[in-house]
């Protein structure tokens, strides 16, 4: 597949190394040489300096042949403007575009993109997919990582283990045994920094930050037997009211459960337009560094704080500040990947890196195949991958202790019909079923290989 990434930044070059890995033509295009030459050295694409929008750049880029491209530059206008003249220049057949803009997002216009007016296939937001994220952590506190699959009918937990988890020095394969009944899989380890599919004869020690795959009937239960105690959360600070604070918020108030929420914000201009956009929460105009602010928050009394200003070394020291105060909970957003090892020193539970979450949604998008959805884990180390077996697929109609899946790939759970299954080595996969593997990045290759993805594009 030819494909043409528009923007060298982080999502750019990550979504670059992630599809030059995979054999693919790519290159990638930016107006910043430096960049190019960077991505250039260090991937294995071709590089095009210049600016994305201008046809005789993407011509250069090799537009004519081009199966897709994908607009992932800072400005919305460029990427919707590149994927304009993508179609109606050179008749690439998929584009993507990431905006940002909320305007553009609303409901309301979203026959803008249709073929005949501004031609985007898929649009993706990274302020409301980090919204989500968020969401989904506050929703498993637990966990210092979680995402939903198969409809919602399974979720993926990272779960830090301590020394008072009750299954520590453990088989795995014994696990099975003891809790016969739940549908949950162990389906990655990191230790000593390495992250790895573990064998059922693999034990677990305390410090371990496992994965585990849950039925979403069973997280509960998962969480007690992994020594996590589950709280509802009643009460939510969060810091930060920009498109991602704004967005959880509304969720949060829309909730069956009417969750409190205190929104703490510096700018007053957008303090005032947050209160008007909200019902019940309580909207506060300070600093969320402020000792002050943040006891009028009654910090102490909530059950998590949501640290999600535009300044990440900001939203670690609010956490920090809200864990000293009393709070239970704290996640923050952190953009820069060379701040994640600070967040287990710091006494920071969870944390939620924009970028992943926004290449994880586009190459949900970009995969061959029946794939449903993938989840990028770790600094790009492994990915969760949903997706249906195809009729083509060396998957079909085997038992999976039949299938030679490679070392750094498990199984986590196969829905048939509506039922959703724990995998065991005589279960039988069949066309149709829809199944979710973890997978180091180095094994994807023969993921789409078992998969059948070159089948079946887009």
């Amino acid at each position: 597949m030819k494909v043409i990434i528009c923007g060298a930044g982080q999502v750019g070059w990550q979504i670059a190394r992630h599809l030059a890995g995979e054999r693919n033509d790519v290159t990638i295009v930016d107006s910043n040489a430096d960049l190019v030459r960077r991505a250039a050295d260090t991937l294995d694409v071709q590089g095009v300096a210049g600016f994305a929008s201008y046809p005789s750049v993407l011509e250069r880029a090799g537009a004519r042949d081009a199966d897709m491209i994908i607009a992932a530059t800072h400005s919305d206008e460029v990427n919707m403007v590149t994927c304009q003249v993508a179609h109606s220049v050179f008749g690439v057949p998929r584009k993507i575009a990431r905006l940002r803009a909320q305007d553009y997002l609303e409901t309301i216009y979203s026959d803008l993109y249709r073929q005949d007016h501004l031609p985007i296939d898929v649009v993706i937001s990274p302020e409301r997919e980090v919204a989500l994220a968020a969401l989904q952590r506050i929703a498993a506190p637990a966990a210092f990582d979680t995402e939903a699959f198969l409809g919602g009918r399974a979720q993926l937990l990272g779960l830090a283990l301590e020394d008072d988890c009750p299954v520590l020095n453990t088989p795995l394969r014994q696990l099975s045994d003891l809790f016969s009944t739940l549908r949950a899989i162990v389906v990655g380890i990191r230790r000593d920094g390495r992250l790895f599919a573990p064998d059922p004869g693999d034990q677990l020690f305390p410090g371990d930050r496992i994965y585990v795959f849950s039925h979403a009937d069973d997280v509960k239960r998962t969480l007690e037997i992994f020594g996590k105690a589950t709280k509802k959360q009643e009460r939510v600070v969060v810091v930060g009211a920009g498109n991602v604070g704004l967005a959880v918020a509304q969720a949060l108030e829309s909730r069956s459960d009417r969750v409190r929420v205190k929104l703490i914000e510096r700018d007053r201009k957008r303090a005032e337009l947050a209160a008007d956009a909200l019902e019940r929460s309580i909207v506060l105009n300070g600093d969320g560094m402020d000792m002050e602010i943040l006891q009028e928050a009654d910090i102490d009394r909530a059950d998590a704080v949501l640290a999600v200003t535009d300044d990440d070394k900001t939203n670690l020291l609010v956490s920090v500040r809200a864990k000293q105060l009393g709070c239970k909970l704290a996640i923050a957003l952190v953009n820069d990947p060379t701040l994640v090892p600070l967040i287990a020193a710091l006494d920071v539970d969870a944390y939620i890196n924009p970028r992943a979450t926004t290449v994880s949604s586009i190459l949900k998008h970009i995969r061959h195949g029946r794939v449903r959805a993938i989840y990028s884990l770790g600094d790009a180390e492994a990915e969760v991958i949903e997706a249906q077996v195809l009729s083509t697929s060396p998957l079909a109609g085997k038992l999976v202790r039949e299938v030679n899946f490679p070392e750094g790939v498990l199984v986590g759970m196969v829905m048939k019909g509506k039922d959703v299954l724990r995998p065991h080595s005589g279960l039988r996969i069949d066309e149709g079923d829809v199944i979710t593997l973890f997978a180091l990045v180095g094994d994807i290759p023969e993921v789409e290989r078992l998969l059948q993805v070159s089948i079946d594009y887009f």
